[in-house]
């Protein structure tokens, strides 16, 4: 066996010394290994290379500097340039502090020759991104002098690439440098103004314009960061100049800066914020621009009103402006097709016809209004609503239907108290012949009713109501239905039992007709609307509850198919929610039949996708928490896929973050991904929510049954306690500290 390990040994000594040694076609060749489309090949081929840093870090550094520096192949180059930076990046295995002196001092010298001699834009930047890497590393111990003196040669080269690749450098290093630049701020300034007023290339110029900007927000004093305040007209000029001669890309980069600046620094353009924001509305009006280049200058006028905290008030001095903008936003607002898809309502899809500059419009009402508030956007919008309100197109009674529910949240105090008048605006527009302006109406009262509430509920409790009751009657529209049943839950969430039990046989007797209709939305928005209803009205709902049950259970039962899963689900979240608004002794003999359907669908084998799942674990608690005690025979059905659920690992996938390859499914809305380091962490989400609604689940049932939950406590502790400390998921955290504490 000895034997047999020396020879393996023998065999890896033999193929590190051929793939290190002076022929350079075996490292060549591991080197396209590494970037092969073979699984197994690149993995073998990782395992020479961490060999190889393990055994002759030294060698194999030098390899890669002559690779970078002398192959014919651009591919090989970039991949040694990456492989580079990724050795010197400080982490566990920092390779740096193992070189030789001597080849610390070689790979130095190769990195700066190799930006004079790399002609390829897209391999300068890696290379770039290299020698960034290793100075951040090493410039705080002043291990490479030599860099600022080659930087500032560069910068005052006549070679525009060499002037690029410094600037990109200066930016990188920027914090490391900063306090280092300090003594050489004015030849910076200098050298900053020369090439953003006087250099004919736009790629030096973005370069200069990102180190600038990078430069400014690391300087700690402001008077400082004062001495460049002259450059941002230049900065700007940048902007306009790409603008003005086509060249949108560019443009968009420098509003990506921009737009960093304004988040990070804003008093930095405090002195000339009238000319900045100035342009930044003219780029946002101009029509003939990209909808992207239109949508980043909105983007810095928003992030700047954002910035309250590093920048107090300053937009809100600008009334003009704001005025401005928000009409900009409105015109954006009406970027809408009147899609058939909308009007069938076969898909849960209510943004059919909405535009990427619609979507823009609304998230940015939404933002301006909440960084500025209501005494400075409601004057604005009272001036311009009226006339969108009072012009012939259905597009504009829509805008200022979406527009109001947008800015409702931000501006939440000072329309309370102009209730009267905001809530006149949009029951007008119940009426309209256009049904994309009705459903903008009942969406506008759903959103009042959360940001206004209970304001709008106390006050206006017998104009709202029948308003949504009357839309449920629109049987032509069935999304404008199922809106109104969705607007009766926000509605009644802010209710109290008192305002609503009056409207309770109206709204019941319209919420079973809904149920009985063919479409699958509106069933779905009058089983929401009948839980809520029956939440908010408690034992008032007694009354309604034996004409309600037979239909639910029949939804219950009968909602078998794929594509009604979700009524399915909700008919459990409306039965659970009925059972415990009328308590036990109402619900008791329906309960035993909707207990045997469930541990049915306990048993049965559910695909992961299915809503069932998250929405039965909620069901079940409920019916714990209304059945008390007389729970308990179900408590060995529900708790080991309750178990399971809490006990679920995270769906993690982790690629390299130079990688070109997404993490698979990036589509999956429920995947969400994060960079650490050189590492792109791809995390599902919704295995996430599921074990943190099961976690819930338990702390519930061990509250309400007390000590009938001594005989799971032996498993439910090792489940929970673990989680205490370093779990990432914040809601998985709460809920193993609320059970524990219970425990």
């Amino acid at each position: 066996m000895a034997a047999e390990s020396s020879h393996l040994h023998q065999q890896q000594q033999q193929q590190l010394a051929a793939i290190l040694g002076p022929d350079s076609a075996p490292f060549e060749t591991l080197i396209s290994h590494l970037m092969s489309a073979s699984n197994e090949q690149r993995s073998q081929a990782e395992v020479i290379f961490n060999l190889c840093k393990q055994h002759d870090p030294d060698s194999l550094t030098l390899k890669l500097a002559q690779l970078l520096q002398l192959s014919p192949h651009p591919e090989a180059r970039a991949m040694a340039a990456v492989l580079l930076r990724k050795l010197l990046t400080r982490d566990d295995a920092f390779l740096w502090p193992r070189l030789s002196l001597s080849t610390q001092s070689s790979l130095k010298s190769i990195l700066l020759a190799s930006i004079q001699s790399e002609n390829a834009k897209s391999i300068s930047k890696k290379l770039c991104d290299t020698v960034s890497e290793l100075a951040s590393n090493i410039l705080p111990d002043n291990g490479w002098p030599e860099l600022l003196p080659f930087m500032f040669t560069c910068v005052s080269s006549d070679n525009f690439k060499l002037q690029e690749s410094a600037f990109l450098i200066f930016a990188q290093l920027s914090q490391y440098i900063g306090d280092t630049l300090i003594p050489h701020i004015k030849h910076l300034h200098a050298v900053f103004l020369n090439c953003l007023t006087n250099s004919v290339n736009f790629d030096v110029k973005i370069a200069a314009l990102n180190a600038v900007i990078n430069f400014i927000q690391c300087l700690t004093s402001s008077s400082d960061r004062d001495r460049f305040q002259d450059l941002l007209p230049s900065m700007m000029r940048t902007l306009t100049e790409a603008l003005n001669n086509g060249n949108e890309a560019t443009a968009q980069e420098a509003l990506e800066l921009l737009i960093e600046l304004a988040g990070t620094e804003p008093r930095f353009l405090r002195r000339q914020l009238v000319d900045v924001v100035g342009s930044m509305l003219q780029i946002a009006e101009a029509e003939s621009l990209e909808e992207g280049t239109r949508h980043l200058a909105i983007e810095f006028v928003i992030t700047l009103a954002e910035a309250r905290e590093r920048a107090p008030g300053m937009m809100r001095k600008l009334p003009q402006f704001i005025s401005r903008l928000f009409a900009i936003l409105m015109k954006m607002l009406l970027d809408i097709e009147d899609d058939p898809a909308w009007h069938t309502a076969e898909t849960e899809d209510e943004d059919a016809g909405e535009t990427s500059n619609y979507s823009v419009g609304q998230e940015c009402l939404d933002r301006l209004a909440i960084a500025l508030g209501g005494n400075t956007i409601v004057p604005v919008a009272s001036e311009q609503l009226p006339a969108y309100l009072a012009a012939p197109e259905w597009q504009k009674h829509h805008a200022a239907l979406i527009a109001l529910a947008q800015i409702a949240e931000g501006c939440a105090k000072v329309m309370v108290k102009n209730l009267e008048q905001v809530l006149s605006m949009v029951l007008n527009s119940f009426h309209d012949p256009h049904p994309r302006v009705r459903w903008a109406a009942i969406n506008a009262i759903g959103q009042l009713s959360t940001d206004l509430g209970p304001d709008l509920q106390n006050q206006f409790h017998q104009r709202v109501i029948p308003a949504l009751a009357g839309s449920m009657d629109d049987f032509q529209n069935p999304r404008v239905q199922a809106h109104a049943a969705s607007a009766v839950l926000n509605f009644s969430e802010n209710c109290t039992p008192e305002i609503l039990t009056p409207y309770l046989d109206g709204i019941v007797s319209k919420l079973l007709v809904l149920l009985q209709n063919g479409k699958q939305m509106v069933q779905e928005g009058a089983l929401t609307a009948l839980a809520s209803v029956a939440d908010s009205s408690q034992e008032h709902f007694q009354k309604y509850y034996d004409a309600v049950m037979p239909y639910l259970k029949a939804i219950l039962i009968n909602a078998t198919d794929k594509s009604n899963r979700m009524l399915r689900a909700k008919s459990m979240e409306c039965i659970s929610l009925v059972g415990m608004a009328v308590g036990k002794e109402k619900f008791r003999d329906d309960a035993k039949q909707v207990m045997e359907v469930l541990m049915s669908l306990q048993g049965s084998q559910m695909e992961t996708d299915d809503p069932t799942t998250s929405y039965m674990l909620q069901a079940w608690a409920r019916l714990c928490k209304c059945l008390g005690q007389d729970f308990l025979p179900y408590m060995s059905v529900v708790m080991p896929p309750l178990l399971q659920s809490a006990q679920l690992k995270p769906d993690v996938t982790i690629t390299s973050a130079d990688s070109d390859n997404e993490i698979e499914d990036s589509d999956d809305e429920s995947m969400e991904t994060i960079t650490l380091g050189d590492k792109r962490i791809g995390i599902k989400t919704s295995v996430l929510e599921e074990k943190a609604t099961a976690c819930n689940m338990l702390c519930c049932y061990a509250d309400e049954l007390k000590e009938g939950f001594f005989p799971w406590i032996d498993q439910v502790a090792p489940t929970l306690v673990p989680l205490l400390k370093f779990y990432f998921h914040e809601e998985v955290r709460k809920a193993a500290v609320s059970g524990t504490n219970w425990l």
